[in-house]
């Protein structure tokens, strides 16, 4: 095919869209079904108004294949587990009597059964959960779930394209189940799950399917021979079918790399690749390989987690250059539109002119479609389009909000010397136990308590006048009050005052300083029901006023034991928002560390002893090429200590991750110089603890007893059998008794009983210790 013929038939498409619906209409209705307020089939209406009417907006607006099966409940990794049958046997039975309340079972335990871990999304804040296999698993197909939702899809004549995770990238991100040595490679399994898929692609081809699409990200990291000959097995085996639809395999978060000949020579259909984000790496890539003739070629220049406009010229040219590398273009964003909110058109808070530097969801399946018709149609049938969007980013460009000038000189001063604490980590840990007095094993929390119905309908009514800010900050002083007093009856070592003003612990930041943008309707899908409003760093940094010095201040006046001052690190803040794609993220960092440098210094003065800096984004945000990640960590590190070595020997400086895999991280752990980090562990059964111990990490460490995101409640035996193997890595004098994260999910009554097992366990284990 000609180039001149490729561009003709471009279309427009996307590989995957928000599931929450306008109002977070899905989050609500499945808590309704915990809750037992909604019924199992008004959840399943539900979320059937919602795929429909999210496939009729795309088809409006221009996408013209829509995808099908990217919808899920929970998380679509757990959709893949239920596809390929691989449901761990401590679930099976709850599956087998519901298939519903089985699924929920899995995603989130139950009082007797443990969840399956949870973990990252590769480098992105959603969180996917990890399948367990083992060398006797047996696959079984099960396409009820995607067949359905490609039925539906085409009864409103759509073209729709069913998208599955691939059958390689699920083993990848697969664990050995509990019980099986740490060893086993998952991705033994793949010719025993390849038959799976064969007869799940046979039967969407038979529901109508004329293209599936099958997800293989896993491919954009460093792969060995092994895996990449898995890749090329995979792809030689499902290409080879006969009763098959048309299949096309996509990446995305990256350059595909030794991958890309690998998939480029497999009898398969198509490929979709990022050229975003990997652009040029994935273009020379392309030549090198000769293009894909007699392939479909879907590109992503559309950026699938980031809100910025698009420059529509500078996509166009890159379509451009990839018109003759392939049979077929294809318009796309890089990524699913899972990773960035709905509609920009529902702000109402944002300055107009601001407002048209911003593309969410909707937005962008415009761009999607407008690009595909330039493609397709020339650039005269969009000169319109084009027009404003030149006058969009130059906009963007020369706009004050972006420069600060003061902000900039600071970052630039910044040197060694500011990232280097008074004294090396044994001084100052001897000076904080004097200044402390804390017992052995001591026990705390992460930071946040329950967000309570009172709590957020208080912020509703301030926000909508019906309080004064009187009336609001004397229910904020009241929630504080009864923290600290359920704290010290519990007997908690070092208190937290419970987060009771924080609507999140990224945008509480956000709004209060300069540079960035906060959202009303931006819901973004961390977990299951969990959504934030990521905010906008829209323009350069820095704090006006002090943050939480107050409210800090206010709980410790209420207890004599110490209270921890809770800030969120500066790659956190980077992580959890939505970025400037103007100037690289180390410059960005550097001026959110030295505005919670000040935060912190100000804790200090005011009397607080214990500072947590919390980063748990710092491991998802870890490229995913190995070479690409020396210059992150430095920058990373740098922020982080920057934020925090301005205190004095006697003060105690914690932090915080969650959910992610630490290993590969270790040696940035220790380089961090804080006194003390809590980590998740009760998941993975303090899997992290042993990898601190392998790595010689001296410095303090609370492996979390307690997983916060089920509604299990620990007991008492359970939280100080996880001590006992938390000991087994990390000797009594360093080690902390904690949950996995902040409890501000969780209900108040769970909450209650599982602290007060948590402080039961740790005096029993010190009781223990005493007497061996």
């Amino acid at each position: 095919m000609t180039a001149k013929s490729a561009a003709a038939a471009a279309r427009a498409t996307l590989y995957g869209y928000p599931r929450q619906g306008p109002n977070r209409e899905l989050k609500k209705a499945i808590e309704g079904y915990w809750k037992g307020r909604v019924t199992a089939d008004a959840l399943r209406a539900t979320a059937a108004g919602l795929r429909r009417a999210n496939w009729r907006q795309l088809a409006a607006a221009g996408i013209d294949e829509v995808p099908t099966g990217d919808f899920s409940y929970y998380d679509h990794v757990l959709d893949t587990t239920v596809m390929v049958g691989a449901i761990p046997a401590r679930h099976r039975d709850a599956v087998a009597a519901d298939g519903l309340d089985g699924y929920f079972a899995m995603a989130r335990g139950t009082r007797d059964v443990a969840p399956l871990e949870m973990t990252k999304w590769f480098d992105t804040n959603y969180h996917y959960l990890v399948p367990e296999l083992d060398p006797d698993t047996v696959f079984t197909a099960d396409s009820t779930k995607q067949v359905a939702e490609l039925k539906e899809a085409l009864a409103l004549s759509l073209t729709a394209r069913p998208v599955l995770v691939g059958p390689v990238t699920y083993l990848l991100l697969a664990k050995p189940a509990p019980g099986v040595p740490v060893d086993f490679d998952p991705l033994t399994l793949l010719d025993r799950l390849l038959p799976v898929y064969a007869e799940i692609v046979a039967d969407l081809r038979a529901a109508g399917a004329e293209w599936v699409q099958l997800d293989e990200p896993a491919l954009t990291q460093d792969r060995t021979p092994a895996e990449l000959n898995a890749a090329a097995r995979a792809y030689r085996d499902l290409g080879a079918l006969t009763d098959r639809p048309k299949l096309l395999v996509a990446s995305y978060f990256g350059r595909l790399g030794d991958a890309l000949p690998v998939l480029a020579k497999a009898p398969v259909d198509g490929l979709a690749l990022d050229f975003t984000e990997a652009a040029a790496a994935n273009l020379d890539a392309l030549a090198a390989v000769g293009g894909l003739p007699g392939k479909r070629l879907v590109a992503g220049v559309v950026n699938g987690r980031n809100i910025w406009v698009n420059d529509l010229e500078k996509s166009l040219s890159t379509l451009g250059t990839l018109l003759g590398l392939s049979d077929r273009v294809d318009v796309a964003a890089s990524c699913s539109l899972l990773h960035v909110p709905l509609d920009s058109g529902a702000e109402r808070d944002i300055e107009p002119q601001i407002l048209r530097w911003l593309a969410f969801a909707r937005q962008k399946t415009a761009e999607i479609a407008t690009l595909a018709k330039g493609l397709s149609q020339g650039t005269g049938a969009i000169t319109g389009e084009l027009a404003a969007n030149r006058t969009d980013l130059a906009s963007r460009a020369s706009s004050p909000v972006t420069h600060d000038p003061a902000v900039r000189a600071r970052a630039t001063a910044v040197t060694d010397a500011d990232t280097r604490r008074s004294q090396p980590y044994t001084g100052r840990a001897a000076a904080q136990r004097a200044h402390l007095g804390l017992p052995l094993l001591p026990t705390t929390t992460i930071g946040s308590f329950p967000q309570t119905g009172e709590l957020r309908t208080a912020r509703a009514d301030l926000r909508a006048g019906r309080i004064g800010t009187a009336g609001y900050e004397e229910r904020i002083r009241a929630e504080i009050q009864e923290v600290i007093s359920f704290q010290e009856k519990a007997g908690l070592d070092v208190l937290v005052h419970g987060e009771a003003e924080r609507n999140d612990m990224v945008q509480y930041f956000a709004e209060q300083l300069t540079g960035y943008l906060a959202t009303q309707h931006g819901w973004v899908q961390s977990y299951g029901t969990r959504y934030v409003r990521p905010p906008i760093l829209a323009g350069d940094i820095s704090r006006p006023e002090p943050m939480t010095v107050r409210w800090t201040a206010y709980a410790q006046s209420l207890t004599s034991r110490p209270v921890k001052g809770m800030l969120t690190g500066p790659v956190t803040m980077l992580a959890w928002s939505f970025v400037r794609d103007d100037q690289p993220l180390a410059e960005t960092a550097r001026q959110v560390a030295l505005a919670l440098r000040d935060e912190v210094n100000d804790l200090e003065a005011s009397g607080t002893s214990v500072i947590q800096v919390d980063e748990p984004a710092l491991r998802e945000t870890l490229p995913l090429r190995v070479a690409d990640r020396p210059a992150y960590l430095a920058w990373a590190t740098e922020a982080f200590r920057l934020s925090t070595s301005g205190v004095r020997a006697d003060t105690q400086i914690h932090t915080h991750m969650c959910y992610a895999e630490f290993g590969d991280i270790v040696q940035t752990i220790d380089d961090l110089d804080a006194d003390v980090i809590s980590l998740e562990a009760a998941r993975s059964h303090m899997q992290v603890a042993r990898e601190l111990a392998a790595h010689g990490y001296p410095r303090e460490a609370g492996p979390g007893v307690y997983d916060i995101h089920s509604p299990r409640v620990p007991s008492t035996v359970e939280a100080a059998a996880l001590l006992r193997t938390g000991l087994k890595a990390i000797p009594a004098e360093r080690l902390w008794v904690n949950p996995d994260c902040g409890l501000k999910t969780r209900g108040w009554p769970e909450t209650r009983a599982a602290l007060e097992n948590l402080v039961a366990a740790a005096r029993a284990v010190r009781e223990e210790l005493s007497a061996s």
